[in-house]
């Protein structure tokens, strides 16, 4: 998925870890039981994943950008029991049904290329959830600086009032949207 420059130095900023970790997740995982063996859909540069792999015993992410799984595959190589990094596409995931306790993706929904790839992103999570599992997240809401910090990206922005129905299609249950400053969370059975 293309990134401008800007873009990909705020993505991989000192500054952009420390919102993820002190902001970004709590609020996006407020309440939220991620469980034994959770899944990370679109990690990028890894700033969610730092967090999260404090957060459950087992986790592996599923990243579309080869440089950028190629990075955290070594970075992580010295715990891969812990963490399992898979290059592969979130619309198309190469994992097994029914495994995962959760399912996550954080500000990186945009970066799918259409609402039909989208769609299939959310049929892909709710395919390798486990029953009961939880998927969850968080994007971006549209605006002018959002899309100006994406010139040249793929940006294609989720309308957060369709979400929940979306989610459903896909075959969840119990959605959830909750609009913030900026941007959106959601949680789905």
């Amino acid at each position: 998925m293309p990134m401008n420059r800007l873009h990909r130095w705020l993505c991989n900023s000192d500054r952009w870890a420390r919102a993820v970790e002190q902001q970004l997740l709590p609020w996006a995982l407020e309440d939220v039981e991620l469980g034994p063996d959770a899944l990370e859909v679109g990690p990028g540069y890894g700033a969610t994943t730092r967090v999260l792999a404090r957060k459950v015993p087992r986790l592996s992410v599923i990243e579309v950008d080869g440089e950028s799984a190629r990075r955290l595959r070594a970075h992580y190589a010295a715990r891969p029991e812990d963490v399992e990094v898979v290059h592969g596409d979130g619309a198309d995931m190469p994992l097994p049904d029914g495994r995962f306790s959760s399912v996550t993706c954080f500000t990186m929904l945009h970066h799918v290329p259409s609402p039909a790839l989208q769609d299939r992103l959310f049929a892909q999570a709710r395919r390798v959830l486990a029953d009961g599992g939880v998927f969850a997240g968080c994007d971006a809401l549209s605006s002018w600086s959002f899309r100006a910090i994406h010139l040249g990206d793929t940006c294609v922005p989720v309308p957060p009032e369709t979400l929940a129905a979306r989610l459903r299609a896909a075959g969840f249950t119990d959605t959830e949207v909750t609009v913030g400053k900026g941007s959106f969370r959601f949680r789905a059975r």
